[in-house]
């Protein structure tokens, strides 16, 4: 089976077939084994000869991001040794999202607020902003390739019909493949669904460790059920998951992860002994709250894979 590479995803829903062309359709085929980890030389990474770049989301306890923070507030370490901060910026750039929509049989009582929920994410666009749309329910599929029009996302998302199972990280992995056909450096995957996975071939595992090896943030918004597996892969890669308790919550939820995607710092720096060993590093952020503040919350891509030789 091919692996998939990088992305940022939003979960959508189903496309009745007769509404696509068969070039657009794509699914996942059965595979015979689990699939192989990527390989470094496939890789998509922040990574160049020398600067090793890392996204770090900061906010409050409430989740309001904190854009005014200096330099001297952020310690990196990388395999527990603390690097010298070489280049640190807001990183305010266009964004490549692919909208990932759960259309289960479960989403049926709330399909309406679920389309309502992408439609204020999209409104969020920004000039260079590109968007793709991926359904899944039994298997996932390709409903859009990228477009810089978001009416074109909302357009194929108002066909979606729930049915079927949930085949949650089956359809990250189609979302992160498709990701790289994005036309922005910065993918982001955003989750909308309502709950956990029961129909993917791919294991959480297995999706945790094609995601680690992409350049992908994982945003994810979860309906009614505590999403702990998204929790785990939005804080590997850099990104928050929000538990949505209930439907009059989703408006504000979607707000605040709008407002999240966007508030991001930059930070680089040189690896003390640059290694080109096909090895991933482990790197690890702290940020020194604010006067009057005792804690802040801090997101960031947890490593990187290093090219081989």
């Amino acid at each position: 089976m091919t692996r998939f590479g990088p992305c940022i995803v939003l979960l959508a829903a189903l496309l009745p077939g007769a509404a696509l062309r068969a070039q657009e359709r794509v699914s996942i085929k059965p595979r015979s084994r689990p699939a192989a980890a990527l390989s470094p030389r496939n890789a998509r990474l922040r990574f160049d000869v020398r600067l090793v770049q890392i996204p770090v989301l900061v906010t409050d306890m409430r989740g309001k991001p904190m854009i005014d923070l200096g330099k001297d507030a952020f310690h990196i370490y990388q395999d527990d040794v603390e690097q010298p901060i070489a280049a640190f910026s807001l990183f305010d750039t266009p964004i490549s999202a692919t909208v990932v929509f759960d259309s289960s049989r479960s989403m049926k009582s709330h399909i309406a607020e679920a389309r309502d929920g992408v439609e204020q994410f999209l409104k969020t666009s920004l000039p260079g902003d590109d968007f793709a749309l991926v359904r899944f329910s039994d298997r996932a599929e390709i409903l859009s390739g990228f477009t810089p029009d978001p009416d074109e996302i909302s357009r194929r998302l108002g066909f979606v019909e729930p049915h079927g199972w949930t085949a949650l990280f089956d359809a990250l992995c189609l979302g992160a493949h498709e990701s790289r056909k994005g036309g922005n450096r910065r993918k982001v995957l955003v989750v909308f669904s309502d709950g956990g996975d029961n129909n993917s071939r791919y294991s959480e595992s297995e999706l945790a460790s094609l995601l680690r090896e992409a350049e992908v943030e994982v945003y994810a918004l979860s309906m009614f059920e505590k999403p702990r597996s998204l929790e785990r892969l939005a804080s590997e890669t850099g990104g928050r998951a929000f538990w949505v308790r209930r439907i009059d919550d989703l408006p504000d939820a979607i707000a605040t992860l709008s407002e999240q995607v966007r508030s991001e710092y930059l930070l680089g720096y040189t690896p003390g002994t640059l290694q080109n060993d096909g090895k991933y590093h482990r790197v690890r952020v702290e940020v020194k709250p604010p006067a009057g503040m005792q804690r802040v919350q801090v997101s960031w891509r947890r490593g990187y894979m290093a090219p081989g030789e």
